[in-house]
């Protein structure tokens, strides 16, 4: 797949994409950009797998964005080579995405994680937009998606000072959800995306819709969306097993359905 910069694997239900340019430090090129994007695409459309995991290597999840393709470039350049896009492709996915970062997590690589719906963090974990250093500013969504997980005030010393924060830190800030040893960051957010994978996966897209949807727009819009879900959830076959089961007092099966 795209000359191996991502290596992809499953494990039951559980879909995993790994970063795979280590002479680069996982830089974000485009062509990194589309093997992600393509990858989990392909996952997304997998009617085996529910949920989700990327991850870099101990050392390094991504240190940013590919900056000696970008040295030279005009603004007319960045635009033409419209890595937008593949950003965009991200938000497109349906299944829950879990980032498991250790090591570097800096510029794209934050920004990447950030795009994931949680984030288990190893303890040499690194949290950074050091865009400010180079002159620019992050393009992918760090100024924004940043502001909203940790609270602006965060977010600008962050920005403006080009500064990392530690696992721990990022953890407090709000920024991740959990911070484990470097041997067990993997399997831990294997281990979320297990728990995750055995719910039913209609609620499961509801619910992530739902909340998304109301982080990116006001408290009324996202009331809006939590309710239709709510109630359409009633018309699966999920639903009435889920409940059945309770009443049964014995595990439920869900079926996606």
């Amino acid at each position: 797949m795209s000359n191996q910069l991502v290596i992809l694997d499953t494990e039951e239900a559980v879909g995993i994409i790994t970063l795979n340019r280590p002479d680069k430090l996982n830089a974000l090129s485009p062509e990194m950009l589309a093997a992600i994007c393509d990858a989990l695409e392909g996952l997304d459309a997998s009617p085996e797998i529910r949920v989700i995991v990327i991850t870099g290597s101990p050392r390094v999840f991504a240190a940013g964005a590919d900056i000696q393709a970008m040295a030279q470039a005009s603004a007319a350049d960045i635009e033409a080579v419209n890595t937008r896009s593949y950003w965009l492709r991200m938000r497109q996915i349906n299944k829950p995405i879990i980032a498991a970062v250790s090591g570097y997590a800096f510029g794209g690589g934050c920004e990447l994680a950030m795009q994931c719906d949680l984030i288990i963090a190893s303890e040499t974990a690194r949290f950074a937009q050091p865009e400010i250093k180079l002159g620019i500013i992050p393009g992918a969504g760090g100024t924004q998606r940043l502001a909203k997980a940790i609270g602006p005030y965060k977010a600008m010393e962050m920005l403006l000072t080009g500064e990392p924060v530690s696992a721990q830190a990022a953890f407090d800030a709000g920024l991740v959800n959990r911070v484990v040893p470097v041997e067990r960051y993997f399997d831990e957010a294997k281990e979320l995306a297990r728990t995750i994978a055995v719910r039913p996966p209609v609620a499961v897209r509801m619910a992530r819709q739902a909340l998304r949807h109301g982080v990116e727009h006001t408290l009324q819009q996202g009331l809006e969306v939590e309710r239709r879900n709510f109630v359409s959830l009633f018309d699966t076959q999920d639903q009435a097993e889920g409940m059945q089961a309770f009443l049964d007092k014995r595990p439920p099966k869900f079926k996606g359905k």
